[in-house]
């Protein structure tokens, strides 16, 4: 990676869900340097941090995706914690014959915008309430809150992604709704500070990523479908 792309991964612009978060630790960097108390500048000292925190947690780099078709891609940055065979789950109506599940982790200093990993349409949208166990743990698929996708593909299969909050994150945002379309690599939420999202491939479909690697949400291939 060049020196321009990793600037520009640093300080890309942020997105939406940054603003109250950047608005309230903006005014109160301004408003705690401004009064002549002490305590109050150490408050707008720690406001400024935590507003340069945001401007990079928050990040929104753009990406670019492969154009070849019939891929799957990461649905997000981080590292690969775990290569599987699970049934999927439950809540989506995909049947309980095992097919592989590849989990990305991500820690508070990935991008946290979630990607469509396939090119389909979104068939069903599922919210389950769960506890903030530490993402990178297996059992955090079944146990922590999460918000999992169902996308039907061209040919009728059935691709799922799944959005898991972590022992920091406290709030799933998904944009996306049932009935919507999207392509490869476009955007459709994000989880707060440290997460976890999960990719089920069709069962006739092997992933092409290892335990440890890292992934570029909307870049990296992680299957051929």
């Amino acid at each position: 990676m060049s020196l321009i792309q990793s600037l520009k991964l640093v300080i890309a612009p942020p997105h939406p869900a940054a603003r109250p978060f950047l608005l309230a630790s903006g005014a109160g960097a301004i408003i705690g340097r401004l009064l002549p108390f002490r305590v109050t500048r150490w408050l707008g000292t720690a406001s400024g941090l935590f507003f340069g925190f945001c401007l990079y947690f928050f990040r929104d780099p753009e990406r670019v995706t492969p154009a070849e078709p019939n891929l799957a891609v990461a649905p997000a940055d981080g590292h690969i914690v775990s290569i599987e065979k699970v049934a999927p789950p439950p809540e989506l109506d995909m049947g309980d014959a095992p097919v592989w599940r590849v989990a990305t982790f991500l820690s508070v200093l990935d991008v946290h915008v979630n990607r469509m990993p396939v090119a389909g349409t979104v068939t069903r949208i599922a919210y389950h309430a769960g506890q903030f166990l530490n993402a990178s743990l297996d059992k955090a698929s079944e146990l922590n809150e999460r918000n999992a996708l169902r996308v039907t593909l061209k040919d009728g299969r059935q691709v799922a992604v799944v959005q898991i909050a972590g022992l920091i994150a406290r709030r799933i945002l998904c944009d996306a709704e049932e009935g919507m379309q999207y392509e490869t690599g476009e955007r459709f939420g994000l989880i707060r500070f440290g997460s976890r999202t999960d990719l089920y491939l069709p069962p006739d479909v092997t992933p092409l990523v290892e335990v440890g690697q890292t992934m570029i949400g909307g870049e990296t291939v992680m299957a051929r479908l």
